[in-house]
């Protein structure tokens, strides 16, 4: 009965200091995304609300990246609190040793595996993939009444339009456009229009000059001029991001390398508690130094895996890599603690 009680205690301390943390990394990293995202109303002046709504989409995509590092710290501040008020003196006073403490974190363990496995196998890549669409719609829903000015935006993959606004009037309009013949396009003035799927403009003043592959220039000057261009920019089918993939995704398309990843993953959330485990539960050393040394260690192999992770080497390799800096860091830890 008791150690159903001190096993609850020490869980509910874990937890609430894994939220806090969790909030802490979670809205540090959030504003960057965020900060990132408004970015793109420089120039074509997306609704604030709009990109907080679609910033909301990444959430679930973060918490999968930062979790490791949550445990870190998370675990780290929880057990210097209890080291430092003697509650684990206390919990071994009472004659059960590291029971306690070993049941407590495998309990805990499971509850983080099992939730981050359904987070990062198909919760986080559903709402990611909801992110991906919902930014390409913003980029590509160019509100043209909304725009003070253009620094060479691309409509699609062919044309480039760049021009000055005065109040609701277009000036020094420049358009580029690249398909049998390289033209550009220039006027004093005009209006512009987004309708139909086209890109419509209503030009005054201006002269067109086209050339041909044989780098025969035609000009032509106009007092009035109307143009018309597809909206045509890449679809969404277009966009492909690894992170959009479920578990269903990745094994239907054979995508190993993918699922290896995020097995790879919770392979090192069992590393970082294991490792806090012979580190500093063991002989309950949480001075500066051991907690640095645990930090550090931590910090460094999931920082080499999100590198490698992201770089274009061999699966085996990757693999090979990870579970060498798994062994070794393990075995340092423990030739520490036998000679500290």
């Amino acid at each position: 009965m008791i150690l159903d009680k001190i096993n609850s205690y020490l869980f509910v301390q874990i937890f609430k200091y894994f939220i806090l943390i969790l909030f802490i990394f979670l809205s540090i990293a959030w504003l960057l995304q965020i900060t990132r995202l408004f970015t793109i109303t420089n120039f074509i002046y997306i609704e604030v609300f709009d990109v907080i709504i679609l910033s909301i989409y990444l959430i679930p995509n973060i918490i999968t990246v930062i979790v490791p590092f949550i445990l870190i710290f998370g675990l780290l501040l929880c057990f210097i609190k209890l080291n430092k008020d003697n509650e684990l003196i206390s919990i071994l006073t009472l004659g059960f040793g590291l029971k306690p403490l070993k049941n407590t974190l495998f309990f805990f363990s499971l509850l983080i595996i099992f939730t981050y496995s359904i987070l990062n196998f198909y919760i986080a890549p559903k709402i990611y993939e909801i992110y991906k669409n919902n930014e390409f719609n913003l980029r590509n829903t160019i509100d043209f009444n909304n725009m003070a000015f253009s620094n060479f935006l691309n409509l699609n993959k062919t044309t480039i339009l760049d021009f000055k606004k005065n109040e609701n009037e277009y000036q020094d309009i420049l358009i580029s456009i690249n398909d049998q013949k390289e033209n550009i396009l220039y006027a004093k003035k005009g209006n512009i229009f987004n309708e139909n799927n086209k890109y419509k403009f209503q030009l005054s003043e201006g002269f067109k000059i086209s050339i041909d592959e044989n780098k025969q220039i035609e000009k032509l000057e106009f007092q009035n001029y109307i143009l018309k261009i597809d909206n045509n920019n890449i679809g969404n089918k277009d966009v492909i991001d690894k992170n959009t993939f479920t578990i269903f995704d990745d094994i239907s398309s054979k995508n190993y390398i993918n699922l290896t990843f995020k097995l790879i993953d919770i392979v090192l959330i069992l590393f970082i508690i294991f490792l806090f485990y012979i580190n500093n539960i063991i002989n309950i050393n949480f001075e500066y130094k051991n907690n640095i040394f645990y930090s550090l260690i931590s910090v460094t192999v999931l920082i080499i895996n999100q590198i490698l992770k992201n770089s274009e080497i061999p699966i085996t390799n990757y693999i090979i890599i990870i579970f060498s800096l798994i062994i070794t860091s393990i075995f340092m830890s423990i030739i520490k603690n036998k000679y500290e």
